[in-house]
C-alpha cells in the first residue's frame, strides 16, 4: 500500500459514510423531501445525525489529509514514516467514523485527535 492508494481508500470510506448517511436519512424524512429543494430544514436525529456530523468532519479531515500527500508525492519525498503516518491516519478514520455513529464520544476523540496528529507530521515531514 502506498500513500496515494491510501488517500483513495480514505476517498472510498468517505462515500461509504456519505451512503451510510444517506440511507438513514431516507428512512428519516419524506420521499417528497428528499427531491424537493429542500428550502425547509429538517433536522435528522439519532444516528444518521451523527454520521451527518461525522461526514463533515471526514470532509474537512480529508481537506488537510489530500493536500499532504500530494505534496509529498509530488516532490518524491515519501519514505517509510510518511507511509506509516498515512497508515494511521487511515486506521484512525476507519475507527472515528463508527465511533462517531455509535456514541463512543471518548474513543471517536483519541481516533481524531491519532489522524489529526498523523496529518500534522505528513506536513512537518513535507518540509
Amino acid at each position: 500500500m502506498t500513500e496515494t492508494t491510501i488517500l483513495a481508500s480514505y476517498g472510498l470510506l468517505i462515500m461509504i459514510t456519505i451512503l451510510l448517511q444517506v440511507l438513514g436519512g431516507a428512512q428519516q424524512l419524506s420521499i417528497g423531501y428528499l427531491l424537493s429543494s429542500r428550502d425547509e430544514t429538517r433536522t435528522l436525529k439519532g444516528m444518521t445525525a451523527r454520521l451527518k456530523r461525522a461526514l463533515d468532519n471526514s470532509i474537512v479531515a480529508m481537506t488537510l489529509f489530500a493536500p499532504a500527500i500530494l505534496i509529498l508525492v509530488t516532490l518524491d519525498r515519501t519514505s517509510p514514516s510518511t507511509l506509516l503516518a498515512a497508515q494511521v491516519f487511515l486506521v484512525a478514520r476507519i475507527v472515528y467514523v463508527p465511533m462517531y455513529a455509535f456514541g463512543v464520544p471518548t474513543l471517536r476523540t483519541l481516533a481524531w485527535l491519532s489522524g489529526f496528529a498523523a496529518t500534522a507530521v505528513l506536513y512537518f515531514l513535507a518540509l
